[in-house]
């Protein structure tokens, strides 16, 4: 099989450093999947997401003229290829633990705009809530006097 620029396969991870995965791929040649390459969220340990020996889908982005092939799991995704767990995923975390992920899987329908609506909602309700709360407590600070120092004043 001839390796091309945009193909998707799979591929095994052989080895991890803390820029990225080496992905073995059908042909026996290895390629790098540097780490903003994983996920379609900030990775900040990619230990989080991939493991070695497991068989992740990537996709081809360059071959270089050094022999370099450069891969990615989260483009993978986006062109179809990286039907995983339900078709929409990779074999990769969906995000990380107790984190924030961008796409959510209970919204998966819905425009940018949608989105962005609903996002400015949340937001006017909480800084709504915050300003009551300020308002309650007469500008946030104690009026009990005595300067935080214990009142000694050396």
């Amino acid at each position: 099989m001839q390796l091309e620029v945009g193909a998707v396969l799979e591929g095994k991870v052989t080895g991890i450093t803390k820029f990225g995965a080496f992905v073995e791929l059908p042909d026996g040649k290895t390629g790098m999947v540097h780490i903003s390459e994983v996920a379609p969220t900030y990775v900040k340990e990619i230990r989080d997401y991939v493991s070695e020996n497991q068989t992740v889908k990537v996709k081809v982005l360059t071959i270089g003229d050094d022999g370099r092939i450069s891969l990615s799991i989260k483009k993978a995704m986006d062109s179809g290829g990286g039907a995983g767990r339900g078709g929409r995923r990779p074999a990769v975390s969906p995000g990380r633990p107790g984190g924030f992920e961008w796409q959510s899987s209970r919204n998966e329908s819905g425009s940018f705009e949608d989105m962005m609506s609903r996002f400015k909602q949340t937001s006017d309700e909480k800084m709504l809530d915050l300003k009551r709360s300020k308002d309650g407590r007469h500008g946030g600070f104690s009026r009990r006097g005595g300067g935080g120092n214990g009142g000694g004043g050396r």
